[in-house]
């Protein structure tokens, strides 16, 4: 090869570097110009990254947002929702079949109580009962016939107290046969039972049962005691410098046993003096029904002191990052690359006071009650704007 062909050869050769040089660097600067910047304060999701995170938007709304006053205290039922049963004139126990706990009804038979006295008084009864049928019609024919001056004054006297003495022991009688359970009416000489059926005044659940079979009671024993827990009230307890803090008609929110689960109450009655401990006693009718609430259970409330109803989110729809809160706010729709994907901003606010799940915020410029916010899934979008993870795009 001539010294002329092999600097031809590389001339060409070096043509065909440069040329190749040249056009990937066009390339990269095309790549580069494809490539979308977004600002500082957007993400942008596909559908299938909103599913994942779980996004729902919502509105500012109004909400009534006050102090909160944490209270603790007892659940408890009204006097006429309790009962005590006891026997009043004792005996022995014949027959029962409940267990505390169980519901029983108004007027359902709790046990069968077996005294001889029983039998006396229905005796006396109708013995009673028998001679104030003589006595009334002796009575009528004694004022008949001193009407016709055929009996004195003194005749017709002593007859009326007896029939009055008669009619005073039936009465006195018919309130005994009432208090033991047996209905005067409709006792006879054919149905006088040593036995009777001790039944419920209320209808409500057994709190305690202290019968077993054979065992004697007297009148002072407590057979039963029945609660109704359909109508409930809280006992609060609260400190007198919070005395100014509770009137009639505030809301109450209360919780058992560490549940997460929400109940419900209003203040009917406020104390009207102070304990010896320095503090005073709040009542609260509960409005919901719940099985899990029992008289005695230990309860922490939250006393709404005031109504303010104030610009409001969801508590979870505010994300802190660096010592500021944002929250993100819907901004379009658009297709990237036959893709459809949705725009979110990311705009810092002001926080305001809490409570019931739902923050108070300072709306910024251009921020309004029909904006879309973000009230579930924020702390995805910020995880995707922070480190740009699975969800980033």
């Amino acid at each position: 090869m001539t010294k002329f062909n092999y600097i031809r050869i590389l001339i060409f050769s070096g043509l065909i570097i440069c040329s190749s040089s040249c056009n990937k660097g066009s390339r990269t600067v095309e790549v580069t110009k494809a490539l979308e910047v977004l600002p500082e304060n957007i993400v942008e999701l596909r559908e299938d990254q909103i599913k994942l995170a779980n996004i729902e938007l919502g509105t500012i709304e109004l909400h009534s947002l006050g102090n909160i006053l944490k209270v603790n205290g007892l659940i408890s039922v009204a006097p006429q929702n309790m009962a005590t049963v006891c026997m009043p004139l004792g005996g022995f126990i014949k027959n029962t079949t409940l267990l505390p706990g169980n519901v029983v009804s108004k007027g359902q038979t709790l046990a069968v109580i077996e005294n001889q006295d029983f039998v006396d008084i229905q005796q006396s009864y109708l013995e009673a009962k028998n001679k104030l049928i003589f006595a009334e019609a002796d009575y009528n024919r004694h004022n008949d016939l001193y009407k016709n001056d055929v009996y004195s004054e003194q005749n017709v006297q002593q007859v009326t107290v007896e029939y009055k003495n008669l009619k005073a022991m039936v009465k006195s009688l018919e309130q005994k046969l009432l208090l033991i359970g047996i209905n005067p009416g409709q006792l006879r000489e054919d149905n006088i039972s040593s036995s009777v059926n001790l039944v419920s005044p209320i209808t409500g659940f057994l709190k305690a049962v202290n019968i077993n079979m054979g065992k004697y009671v007297s009148p002072t024993d407590v057979l039963f005691e029945i609660v109704n827990s359909d109508k409930l009230f809280l006992e609060l307890t609260l400190f007198e410098k919070d005395a100014d803090k509770v009137v009639t008609g505030q809301k109450v929110k209360f919780f058992i046993n560490n549940e997460t689960e929400e109940h419900q109450a209003q203040i009917t009655q406020t104390g009207k003096s102070v304990s010896n401990d320095r503090t005073f006693r709040v009542y609260a009718s509960v409005n919901s029904s719940c099985k899990n609430l029992l008289p005695g259970m230990y309860v922490q409330a939250l006393i709404e002191q005031f109504d303010n109803k104030v610009s409001a989110l969801p508590s979870d729809a505010i994300v802190s990052f660096d010592d500021k809160d944002y929250i993100f706010v819907y901004e379009k729709e658009k297709v990237e690359a036959g893709q459809p994907f949705t725009e979110y901003k990311m705009i810092e606010i002001k926080k305001g006071t809490s409570g019931s799940g739902f923050t108070e915020i300072n709306l910024p410029g251009g921020l309004n009650g029909s904006s879309r916010v973000v009230i579930k899934g924020a702390y995805s979008l910020l995880s995707a704007k922070k480190n740009a993870g699975e969800m980033a795009c």
